[in-house]
């Protein structure tokens, strides 16, 4: 692994996922080490200097309340799920190291159809999102429902054009088991407003209005944590409970 590598990992790491890990160094990859600096109070640059360094090899756990509170553990907390007819039936999270093979790899980059940003930097256009290349045909057929559904202005108001990450190899907060995200199966939309103990009403992904917006992603298999659990409402994944 290069420098490069190493600095998109540890962004990763503590919250700024900047997608493949590939050690290419590009906007969004700028994005989140600029926010990355805001956050630590280091200045705001995107230079990688040994202050910024310094914090990245610090422990992940402060990662900015703003992006992540917490990572839930997803394996243990016992849930009723509802049926869900749909086209595809993914595997439970128990069964996804033997269905998608090792953490974080057999990724690919899917093109995204709509203005979407990062939520860590408002102002940076994301243009693909990294995916497990599995669920990836099937995460473009609905992004590409939701631009149907939406227009620009709906999907701001219902925040679904901000980007909270999708590819990030991380074990799940106390324990063992890795996070969906660690296969990039998982995908965050707007986690200021649906953050991980956000519960309906408040969560802004539980109104009437975000309705279509998971009977798409339900209609490809997906699960919603919010609709399953009123908890996490940024989250979907490709894995059954």
């Amino acid at each position: 692994m290069n420098f490069e590598q190493w600095l998109q990992s540890r962004l990763t790491a503590h919250g700024y996922a900047v997608g493949m890990i590939d050690g290419d160094v590009g906007p969004v990859t700028i994005a989140a080490l600029k926010a990355f600096e805001k956050a630590h109070g280091l200045t705001i640059d995107g230079i990688a200097d040994p202050k910024v360094v310094a914090a990245l090899r610090a422990s992940a756990s402060a990662v900015s309340p703003k992006i992540m509170t917490e990572i839930p553990n997803r394996d243990i907390v016992p849930v009723k799920e509802a049926f869900q007819a749909s086209k595809t039936i993914w595997p439970r999270q128990s069964e996804c190291l033997a269905v998608y093979g090792p953490v974080g790899q057999n990724q690919v980059q899917i093109e995204v159809p709509f203005d979407m940003f990062l939520a860590w930097s408002p102002s940076t256009r994301l243009r693909k999102m990294t995916l497990h290349r599995k669920v990836a045909a099937s995460a473009e057929r609905v992004l590409q429902r939701v631009a149907q559904i939406y227009n620009a202005k709906e999907r701001a108001s219902l925040g679904i054009d901000q980007f909270g990450g999708s590819l990030n190899v991380r074990k799940m907060r106390g324990g063992n088991s890795y996070s969906m995200h660690s296969w990039g199966i998982a995908i965050d939309f707007d986690p200021l407003r649906n953050g991980l103990h956000v519960h309906k009403p408040q969560a802004r992904l539980s109104h009437p209005d975000a309705v279509h917006f998971w009977v798409v992603w339900e209609g490809e298999g997906w699960l919603s944590l919010g609709k399953a659990r009123d908890f996490d409402w940024m989250h979907v994944q490709a894995a059954r409970l």
